[in-house]
């Protein structure tokens, strides 16, 4: 069984940090910047089509994001020992998951590999992971290019894996991979907006979402058993 991550607002609670890097960059490009609300809209978004949202088509999109993610470095390297959060609970989850066998991990973001580099230094998070799809190199959520990408790593179908993200974004692109779709309700999207966009299952805790992917495991070897 697959169990594929989104980063942003699943593991790591990086809204502080992001809504300062954004609202900075509004500010060095003379811009007002947009509320806490939507900027957290937009996570999951890779950056292009995050700034196309804000300021449109005909703004100054590859500048703003070459601009953000300088300030998002800067942020994160001018003081030293600043790292983006996990949520409660998100450690031991990632820790007892690693270690279950016929369990394989993954993550889909659109984080920057770089991004995501940093966070596996902060958690020694290296070799979690069979999988690692970032903005990168794929379409931005929710095309399912990330998703299918992460299949073909890891030799798994779709119907042997699942897909646990905050934000409608995530959801969407499970359902467009055929991959089911597990919404978490501490993120950055209502838990309404995760269900509209069509999250099979909702998780209050990381307990919850942990019991849930044991529980399909067993179905799972179950059923390849019989």
């Amino acid at each position: 069984m697959l169990v594929i991550f989104d980063v942003d607002g699943t593991l790591v609670d990086s809204q502080n940090l992001i809504v300062e890097a954004q609202a900075e960059t509004f500010r060095r490009h003379g811009l007002p910047p947009p509320s806490r609300e939507k900027t957290l809209s937009l996570v999951g978004l890779s950056l292009v089509p995050t700034f196309v949202a804000l300021v449109g088509e005909d703004g100054p999109v590859e500048d703003m994001v070459a601009t953000y993610r300088q300030v998002f470095s800067d942020i994160i390297f001018k003081e030293p020992g600043r790292k983006e959060p996990l949520f409660p609970g998100a450690a031991e989850l990632i820790e007892e998951l690693r270690q279950t066998d016929g369990l394989t991990l993954a993550l889909a973001t659109g984080k920057s590999r770089r991004g995501v580099a940093r966070v596996f230094d902060h958690y020694d998070w290296h070799g979690v992971f069979a999988s690692v799809q970032t903005a990168d190199t794929n379409a931005s959520k929710p095309d399912p290019e990330m998703l299918l990408n992460a299949l073909t790593d890891t030799g798994c179908e779709a119907a042997e894996a699942v897909f646990v993200g905050d934000t409608s974004f995530d959801m969407m692109m499970g359902c467009a991979a055929g991959i089911e779709a597990w919404g978490v309700c501490w993120g950055y999207h209502k838990p309404e907006a995760l269900v509209e966009a069509g999250a099979a299952r909702l998780f209050n805790s990381t307990d919850e979402l942990r019991l849930a992917v044991l529980a399909k495991r067993g179905i799972a070897l179950k059923q390849a058993m019989a």
